[in-house]
């Protein structure tokens, strides 16, 4: 096997997870008693461009077709789009005569700040239901998937942007150099791409783990990206390290652009730190088993008191964590989740039923693991009534702890 950014062979193995179901392949009813498909979860590390992937790449097809994660059930979500939104349309003096693209703008929870402000835009969305909301919501929105070709093709129809917005993509597409070098063709020559993606040196060293699923086929350095970024025309001339999904980088990726100082302080860090060396990873694996010791234990010790325990959020990092900790209906009654497309159905390989929140107010079970962490000050608001009450959190990365 070759890695998905430079061709290199020599990747060096990290962590297993095992077999695992698609973490975002939510059952119905009468899916429960069908044999699910598990991929192998393996985690590698290519020496030659220091990137770290996963080994089994399933078609993005029948990852993508059709997607039960909507962006607008998060507020924190929304209110850091627009937040972004606001901020480049001011600092790019962005108007009727530009144009603001996003691929996989999922149902325009982000686009929508820039139409509000009279900028047009354009969605890049490959799952059919969310591209069909986001155009019944008045974002213009192509259900494609997007690499060189659509960029191509786009270049052709007069379509190239002033800004383009990558959020939370780049990890899932295999054609890894097709995407960035359409994103280069994408672009106005005064252009400029803003990409987030999880930090790899924040799943290291927070422990992480669930962060790795199906979807996400690499997990980035600086170093993996400057490189990549590079090889295509485009050069990272900021980055900012910010805290969604337990910590990412924000690129701003312009075409032929220098290297920018916080870009090149972040390089320096990561070589100091060890990140382009297989050593700097040495240990997850030790971590990972230690957490898994130490919820299942909390849990079984809390059910052996009679304690009632459901969980928060039926998000691919929780699917993750769910079956490769083993936890299921003997641990846990029930999830609940906002979001309406997951309701009524259940988690992939653990079978729990998916529920809204407003059960836990008729329900009161005494602990709420955390599956959706990343989002804990946001899910603390919204069941202030909950915790008011007596109820208590479990957070189990990057340690367990009980709130």
């Amino acid at each position: 096997m070759a890695c998905i950014s430079c061709g290199g062979s020599r990747l060096a193995p990290v962590l297993s997870l095992g077999k695992t179901p698609l973490a975002n392949a939510l059952l119905t009813a009468e899916q429960l008693a069908r044999p699910e498909p598990r991929f192998a979860l393996e985690l590698v590390f290519c020496p030659d461009c220091s990137l770290v992937q996963i080994t089994e790449r399933v078609p993005p097809e029948q990852l993508f077709g059709e997607y039960a994660y909507f962006s607008s059930f998060s507020d924190t979500t929304v209110a850091a789009a627009k937040a972004l939104a606001e901020r480049l349309a001011r600092e790019r003096a962005l108007g009727p005569g530009s144009l603001a693209m996003e691929l996989a703008s999922n149902d325009g929870y982000l686009l929508r700040h820039y139409r509000d402000a009279g900028v047009p835009v354009l969605g890049i969305e490959p799952a059919a239901n969310i591209a069909r909301v986001a155009n019944e919501r008045g974002i213009r929105t192509r259900c494609e998937f997007f690499g060189r070709e659509l960029a191509e093709t786009l270049a052709r129809e007069g379509c190239r942007a002033d800004v383009l917005h990558a959020n939370n993509v780049l990890a899932h597409v295999p054609d890894l150099n097709g995407f960035v070098s359409g994103i280069e063709r994408a672009l106005k020559p005064s252009g400029v791409a803003v990409i987030e993606v999880p930090y790899v040196r924040d799943l290291i060293e927070k422990c992480e783990f669930d962060t790795i699923y199906h979807e996400h086929l690499c997990y980035f350095s600086v170093s993996a990206l400057d490189a990549l970024f590079a090889r295509h025309g485009l050069g990272l001339a900021g980055i900012e390290r910010i805290p969604a999904h337990g910590g990412s980088l924000r690129l701003f990726a312009a075409p032929g652009a220098p290297r920018g100082a916080a870009t090149k302080v972040l390089l320096d860090e990561e070589r100091s730190l060890g990140m382009l060396e297989l050593a700097y990873y040495a240990g997850f694996g030790q971590r990972v088993e230690k957490l898994r010791r130490d919820l299942v234990a909390l849990l079984a010790r809390l059910r052996g008191e009679g304690k009632r325990i459901a969980a928060y959020g039926a998000s691919a990092k929780g699917s993750t964590l769910l079956n490769y900790f083993g936890i299921d209906a003997r641990h846990l009654e029930y999830v609940v989740d906002r979001s309406t497309e997951k309701q009524g159905r259940y988690t992939p390989g653990t079978h729990l039923p998916i529920l809204p929140p407003e059960r836990l107010r008729e329900d009161r079970p005494d602990y709420l693991l955390l599956l959706a962490w990343n989002f804990l000050d946001e899910i603390a608001a919204q069941q202030a009534e909950y915790r008011g009450r007596g109820g208590r959190f479990i957070v189990p990365v990057p340690e367990v702890r009980v709130i």
